[in-house]
């Protein structure tokens, strides 16, 4: 217990210390626009170095939660409401992931100009949303915190997005609220039925099969219901097909920062909820989806073919190199869906491997468009060309990022991709499901080559004959991501050491 006096702290100190800074950034003159992007920084880059110390503090061999990381008191007593947060291996290295996305973001938006304190406000309110979702461990101060990144997400999409930005950030607002309601319908029932929103107890009265029993609803049982309406909600988030058409729009017309925060992190938040709650606490359900016992229906894996191979054309038919990036997501997402839907060990590790090199990934892609586009105002991939003659530097980490993104051997999507597709071969229920899955390899290195190609090699189109290569700004932001990829590519067991003990405990229920 003492060690938790000593971490716990830190853990709080993650979502606070950005609303700190928001608060700082909200009281400093509007013209000191320097002073405000360095005070962002440093509340950002704060929370970054407490991540990596707690992930490294963190115990491998600990299936559940951290004790030494966890800590809990009341809050609203009259509804055994707590302030009650934690983490595990399947939280951590999200945890970890949010920091340094968000820090990055920070230098990715340093040319911002526009409402530049609302925008940095904005920024670090969404920073402590975040976090505070893969921390709680009470299902309202959950919710709380998933109804608390709509706001900013939607301010920085409507005011400081291209064109069509007030479409794109209502369309993101509706689809997501429509999401949280189920949400909120499926708290009140489990909260009327277990008396408690602790998330630990939650799943252990799950696995015992207690939400069995309980109102059914459209004629479906309690567990079945529920589980219908969380995965709706959270496949929203992923975004799953057919619930995947407000991406795009929103990250066309969002800013390339806020375009990193919502592929490199704010998506995998759908697939952490399917984790923790879908699979982790409706055991049962959740066969009912993927095919397992007598009566059951394989639509997850359905789907998540259907959002690999869709996502992989429509991103090959795309000429704005921004949009292609944003299909790319839909189609790399469904092999997380594919990992969760095999129910086994390789999968749930292939899933949640996935989830953390996708964000590395798409990220690094997002801050690539935004080099060329900062240059030239505009991403037509057939308006460039020999782009290779005058930005090396710049094709060399493009490169890297689009042979992450195509799952080259040697970087991580590789390994998480084959982790996702071997899981699902192994099961009986997702063998034919992940061999169908397989080609969605072949058309993603056909989309990503043929943009390599049409964007840097070739002729140089003459318009950019003085177009600089990447500065140190850019550098900064695009490096880590890189240096990840090619790390994790050849050491995957960085993370997935931290993440195989809770996830094997996840696999068990299906054993």
């Amino acid at each position: 217990m003492e060690n938790a006096m000593d971490l716990s702290p830190l853990l709080t100190a993650l979502w606070v210390l950005p609303i700190v800074g928001m608060a700082i950034v909200l009281m400093m003159p509007s013209r000191a626009s320097e002073a405000i992007k360095t005070v962002a920084a440093f509340f950002t880059g704060i929370p970054l170095v407490i991540a990596v110390v707690l992930y490294f503090m963190f115990d491998r061999a600990a299936e559940g939660f951290q004790e030494s990381m966890t800590v809990a008191f009341k809050w609203i007593e009259q509804f055994n409401i707590e302030y009650y947060i934690g983490v595990d291996g399947i939280s951590m290295p999200l945890v970890l992931l949010t920091q340094l996305l968000m820090f990055v973001a920070v230098f990715a938006s340093w040319n911002i100009d526009k409402g530049v304190k609302g925008y940095f406000a904005m920024l670090l309110l969404l920073t402590a949303g975040i976090t505070g979702v893969f921390v709680s461990l009470d299902f309202f101060l959950f919710y709380v915190f998933w109804e608390l990144m709509l706001l900013p997400m939607y301010f920085l999409i409507g005011i400081w997005g291209g064109p069509r930005r007030e479409y794109a950030a209502i369309k993101f607002f509706l689809y997501t609220l429509a999401g949280s309601i189920l949400m909120l319908i499926v708290l009140i029932a489990v909260y009327l039925s277990a008396g408690t929103f602790r998330i630990p107890e939650l799943l252990a009265m799950g696995q015992a099969g207690q939400f069995a029993e309980g109102p059914s609803l459209f004629g479906l049982p309690f567990d079945k219901w529920m589980f219908v309406f969380l995965f709706i909600g959270f496949a929203v988030k992923v975004p799953l097909f057919p619930f995947h058409t407000w991406l795009p729009d929103a990250h066309v017309e969002a800013p390339t920062a806020i375009s990193v925060v919502l592929a490199g992190i704010l998506l995998k938040l759908g697939g952490y909820g399917l984790i923790r709650f879908n699979f982790q606490m409706l055991p049962d359900a959740a066969k009912w989806l993927c095919g397992v016992g007598e009566g059951s229906i394989p639509l997850i894996q359905w789907l998540a073919v259907i959002s690999i191979l869709y996502g992989a054309f429509v991103a090959m038919a795309q000429t704005d190199f921004k949009k292609m990036v944003a299909y790319s997501s839909v189609s790399h997402m469904g092999y997380v869906i594919l990992g969760l839907a095999a129910l086994n060990n390789l999968g749930f590790n292939g899933a949640a491997f996935q989830m953390f090199t996708h964000g590395l990934s798409s990220a690094a892609l997002f801050l690539m468009v935004g080099v060329v586009y900062d240059r030239a105002h505009h991403r037509d991939i057939n308006g460039f060309g020999g782009l290779a003659l005058k930005m090396p530097v710049y094709t060399g980490l493009s490169a890297v990022a689009l042979f992450a993104g195509l799952g080259l051997p040697g970087l991580a999507n590789f390994v998480s991709e084959v982790m996702c597709l071997l899981g699902g071969y192994q099961a009986e229920h997702t063998r034919y499901f992940a061999i169908a899955a397989a080609a969605g390899v072949v058309f993603t290195a056909g989309y990503i080559l043929w943009a390599l190609q049409r964007v840097f090699y070739g002729k140089l189109n003459e318009k950019y004959q003085t177009m600089p290569d990447v500065n140190g700004r850019e550098i900064f932001t695009l490096v880590p991501f890189i240096a990840l990829v090619i790390l994790l590519g050849i050491m995957p067991g960085w993370v997935l050491d931290w993440m195989k003990v809770s996830l094997d405990g996840v696999a068990r229920l299906f054993s």
